[in-house]
């Protein structure tokens, strides 16, 4: 096997010379990250047999991964004993094996199939949804295995910095690295940092020195806001009962229900794969043990369905159906209803009074990655459910639910008669007698 000398730059030795679980490189562009991965990892498979797994969150090809890149530096240091296939990277000498794949086409039967890597690149890592490192971690479990993760950052909430970089154990690297850290960063590249840090210095930060966008420039609700309400103590409220229900529309989606008194959101109940008639039976529930001023319900979907069982049990007095697409109550200044709720939100966490919000991650992540803009008038609008789906790899349940509280003035007035009147109760024992009757209450 022919010699080679390659210059490792030295903020990135540590990815051959220490031995951690997770080493974990960010910053802004032109730091080098990409090269100096590609380039360890090569050195590394000359050296002994690895299985070496190079994930993004979305492949749609060959050609959307690192395969490119890893095959320019192996003809750039003219590497005879790899070859490179259009779907894999082998080592003819010591066996070393590089694969690619996108983890969010991946079920977790096949993701178990990278139970036997040695090392776990994941590059582009600010795209990373939640849920695919909490399915990719466990799995990379072989015996002194590494997992290397290179990203820019793009939001404060970025997933794998708040899961990995934010409070990083003794078994994770993680190192800044821009620019001005690389030796070979052209010339050319440091004219146009130097250019953009004169002309908006907001911009230089998170381009060039790797610093997240402050959440507020195109998100509704910024992360301060949503903090600030989950680090206080329940606040003790009279106010009414309401419960906003965003009901799954889809297989990976959650039914979420969301219990709020005025300026204290107490918690959230989440279920999976319930269809109509289980879910009525929940809400049902709910109605007679809390008695709640209203329940705001999605009817997109399979909530209709759901909205039709309540109403003919009864309930219409306190079960109120909302479409997110319907007019807004204040149509000048929204374009739909989706976005006066969420503004509800918005104003409900920013006003002078304090409020409470559950410390959990699953509410902030949703409330904090929701863009915003604005149409020809002015109005308020959303991005699109479907394309905040396809960009996060998850539906915002969470945060609908919460935002359904919000969906009509509350005045303190006297509770439904449905509760006063014995006549227009159901019993519970007549409704629950499937083998989920009683759970997660």
């Amino acid at each position: 096997m022919p010699k080679i000398k390659v210059c490792i730059p030295a903020v990135f030795r540590p990815l051959l010379s220490q031995k951690k679980r997770i080493k974990f490189y960010y910053g802004g562009r032109a730091g080098g990250k990409s090269y100096a991965f590609a380039d360890s990892l090569l050195i590394l498979g000359r050296m002994k047999k690895l299985f070496i797994v190079c994930l993004r969150e979305i492949q749609g090809s060959i050609r959307d991964s690192v395969h490119k890149l890893l095959s320019d530096r192996i003809s750039y240091y003219r590497l005879s004993d790899y070859k490179v296939t259009d779907t894999k990277i082998e080592n003819k000498v010591t066996g070393t094996v590089f694969v690619f794949k996108g983890l969010r086409d991946q079920d977790p039967q096949k993701i178990k199939s990278l139970e036997g890597a040695d090392i776990t690149w994941i590059e582009e890592a600010q795209t990373i949804t939640k849920k695919s490192w909490d399915i990719l971690e466990p799995t990379i479990r072989k015996p002194n295995s590494e997992i290397w993760i290179s990203m820019n950052r793009e939001q404060e909430n970025d997933p794998l910095w708040v899961a990995v970089a934010a409070q990083p154990d003794a078994n994770t690297l993680v190192q800044k690295v821009n620019y001005t850290d690389n030796p070979f960063c052209p010339q050319e590249m440091k004219d146009l940092a130097d250019k953009c840090r004169e002309k908006n210095p907001t911009d230089y930060a998170h381009i060039w020195l790797g610093e997240p966008i402050l959440n507020g420039n195109n998100k509704l609700i910024d992360l301060q806001s949503v903090k600030k309400a989950q680090s206080g103590h329940l606040i003790e409220t009279s106010g009414l009962l309401l419960i906003g229900l965003d009901i799954a529309r889809f297989g990976d989606d959650e039914t979420v229900f969301c219990f709020r008194r005025g300026r204290v959101c107490e918690r959230f109940e989440a279920y999976r794969k319930k269809d109509t008639v289980e879910v009525a039976n929940i809400v049902t529930h709910y109605i007679q043990q809390y008695q709640p001023y209203r329940i705001f319900l999605d009817i997109g979907g399979q909530g209709a369905g759901v909205y039709d069982i309540l109403t003919d049990r009864g309930f219409r007095e306190v079960v109120r159906g909302i479409s997110f697409g319907e007019k807004a109550i204040q149509s000048d200044r929204y374009v739909n209803k989706r976005a006066e709720m969420w503004d509800g939100i918005r104003q409900w966490l920013t006003g002078t009074s304090p409020v409470y919000l559950p410390n959990d991650t699953a509410i902030t992540d949703d409330l904090c990655d929701v863009n915003k803009k604005y149409d020809r008038l002015g109005r308020l609008q959303l991005e699109e459910k479907e394309s905040l789906k396809r960009r996060l790899g998850r539906s915002p349940d969470w945060g609908d639910a919460l935002a359904l509280t919000f969906a009509e003035p509350i005045f303190e007035q006297d509770m439904p008669n449905l509760y006063t009147n014995d006549t227009d109760k159901i019993s519970i024992e007549t409704l629950f007698c499937g083998k989920d009757a009683g759970r997660g209450w």
